[in-house]
């Protein structure tokens, strides 16, 4: 298919190059164009000096992004997706952002005379790499159907959970459950350090328990060597939080504790953490 992606980051970056390996012809587009020639260099495939002009011609548009300003940015502003996008085509946005969002691209497509979904990913940045991402969707079943055979590229999930802003949704509660997970990894592996266990160990026994989570397999041995300069940064997790404590106010949904990690991410910050890992909650138990 004639694809476009739009947002060449530590996760667009690699989901682009899954397309053209799956045989696709990718257009791209970044805001930095050095990035973007470096992936054509690559991958191959084109690049774009718009967002439009990516978009123009393309069966299926993807974006990746940072927040519901940068995608509004990308998709309704001058040079636009949606000033250069084919009627009928689908527009997919991997972005982290609003449901709110995700309902106003729905409409601004259906007036636009294509289709949208809003498609936020789990699985960091080795999951985009390995092609191994979740996938939660929302938007109409024959756009999802269209679309669901390319997303596979790179992704080991991809499910469609409800209309538009349902995998934003979806995408909430599973940075507040995150949230949650994180810090009692963070305050279980302090506890064993200072009750003189050896943390391994420990590990090696939970996580063939109930205690078992991704978060331990992949970053409880890293907490306990206090590493944390990679993965999912506190700076983007604090983004995601606040788009589901806003939410939350909408909907009556009590976050008490994913609202208290939050906190506990802002006082990581304060220590020049912004772009550690979200695993870094440890460093506010270990510290003196």
């Amino acid at each position: 298919m004639k694809l476009a992606f739009i947002g060449l980051g530590v996760m667009g970056f690699p989901m682009a190059g899954h397309l053209v390996a799956a045989g696709h012809d990718v257009t791209v587009y970044n805001r930095t164009k050095t990035k973007a020639r470096r992936w054509v260099r690559k991958h191959g495939g084109e690049m774009a000096g718009t967002p439009a002009e990516a978009a123009r011609t393309a069966d299926i548009v993807f974006a990746c992004v940072g927040n519901d300003d940068d995608v509004r940015s990308i998709a309704t502003a001058k040079d636009g997706i949606y000033q250069g996008i084919e009627k009928g085509a689908i527009f997919v946005d991997h972005t982290t952002a609003s449901a709110t969002l995700a309902r106003e691209l729905d409409a601004a497509a259906k007036e636009r005379g294509c289709r949208f979904l809003d498609a936020p990913v789990s699985g960091g940045q080795a999951g985009a790499e390995n092609g191994a991402l979740t996938v939660m969707v929302g938007g109409r079943k024959g756009a999802f159907r269209e679309a669901k055979p390319v997303i596979d590229a790179y992704a080991r999930e991809v499910r469609l959970l409800g209309p538009a802003g349902a995998g934003q949704l979806t995408k909430m509660v599973n940075q507040i459950c995150i949230a949650g997970l994180v810090q009692g990894l963070a305050e279980g592996m302090n506890f064993a350090q200072r009750a003189g266990l050896d943390g391994d160990e420990v590990l090696d026994v939970i996580s063939k328990g109930a205690a078992q989570s991704w978060q331990m397999e992949n970053r409880g041995r890293t907490m306990l060597r206090d590493e944390f300069d990679f993965g999912f940064a506190v700076e983007w997790m604090r983004k995601d939080l606040s788009i589901c404590l806003e939410e939350s106010r909408r909907n009556g949904a009590r976050l008490p504790v994913a609202a208290l990690v939050d906190q506990f991410y802002a006082e990581v910050q304060a220590l020049g953490g912004s772009r550690w890992d979200t695993s870094s909650l440890m460093k506010l138990l270990t510290r003196p």
